[in-house]
């Protein structure tokens, strides 16, 4: 054979398009209260606060009128967008048409973005008020310290999410005789990292079936725990914690509590664009939306390093 072969070697490349490893969906969206609006805001909820029946001290005494406090929480929305190109003399190039594949990995970008919304809300701002004027901030009452339990610094530990649960039960934001486990409107969730949930793999308490009726791990991972339903999330912010280190901030919360406002969901829209050369196609997924936690009483932000 001639050893001018070579000249005829070819390259054969790949006819399948994937998309890299990441979050595909929303792992929170499901946990939080959910509406649609239009407008430059909406007001999600109109709140009542507790008030105390008054005792009887005189026969036919006048009345003193008790004025029940009341607020108004808002929800204000945000514009995203991702627009993509495809040029059609780059089509006549490939093998495949990426246009399907780049269109569900915008929609992967999109959903990831209503879960930093809602973890941005959790710890956030929020604002209340007539016309929300006012904004009101996650006390320090409603944060675990990052030694919880302890005597230095810890992750995510049993004691921490007792103290969390004990809160939010002293709060009235949760109680077991209540909860329903086909119901998560009445339960507890907590969003926590792989770092975190891997922490709690640790605890005798949550792996010994001595301390346990039902299994706690599923599959080798924390599903559920103390009435809590575990959420893994690597998009948690972190921060300095109250031991001037960095820790990273996990929330435990009642659904009642946070509220995410669609002003549009995910939208998609391929379109031909005849003012740029070559006539590219345009895959325009956009969304707005906004989140704000409704009630602090029933937020819980934990630090764990």
């Amino acid at each position: 054979m001639s050893t001018n072969i070579v000249t005829f070697y070819v390259q054969q490349y790949a006819k399948v398009l994937n998309e890299l490893v990441q979050q595909k969906s929303s792992r929170l969206r499901k946990f939080v209260t959910e509406d649609k609006y239009v407008g430059q805001a909406g007001s999600p909820v109109e709140q009542v606060g507790a008030i105390a029946m008054q005792p009887v001290t005189q026969r036919y005494g006048p009345m003193q009128r008790v004025d029940a406090p009341t607020n108004r929480r808002w929800v204000y929305p945000s514009d995203y967008d991702l627009p993509q190109l495809f040029d059609n003399f780059d089509k006549l190039r490939l093998l495949i048409d990426p246009k399907s594949r780049f269109v569900s990995n915008a929609h992967n970008a999109a959903k990831r973005q209503y879960d930093d919304l809602i973890i941005n809300a959790l710890g956030g701002t929020a604002q209340t008020g007539v016309s929300g004027a006012t904004a009101v901030n996650l006390p320090a009452s409603a944060v675990v310290s990052v030694q919880q339990g302890a005597t230095a610094p810890t992750g995510l530990t049993v004691a921490k999410l007792r103290q969390a649960k004990l809160v939010l039960m002293q709060n009235e934001a949760y109680s077991d005789e209540e909860e329903d486990p086909g119901d998560p409107s009445t339960g507890l969730v907590c969003v926590a990292g792989a770092r975190q949930l891997d922490n709690l793999m640790a605890e005798a308490q949550v792996v010994s079936k001595d301390f346990n009726d039902q299994p706690v791990l599923e599959e080798g991972r924390v599903k559920r725990f103390l009435g809590i339903e575990f959420v893994r999330s690597e998009r948690l912010q972190t921060g300095t914690d109250d031991q001037s280190g960095t820790s990273t901030k996990v929330f435990v919360w009642q659904k009642e509590g946070m509220h995410l406002g669609i002003w549009n969901d995910i939208t998609t829209n391929i379109s031909q664009r005849h003012d740029l050369q070559s006539e590219p196609w345009q895959a325009y997924v956009y969304m707005t939306a906004g989140a704000t936690r409704l009630e602090e009483a029933r937020v819980m932000q934990i630090w764990a390093r």
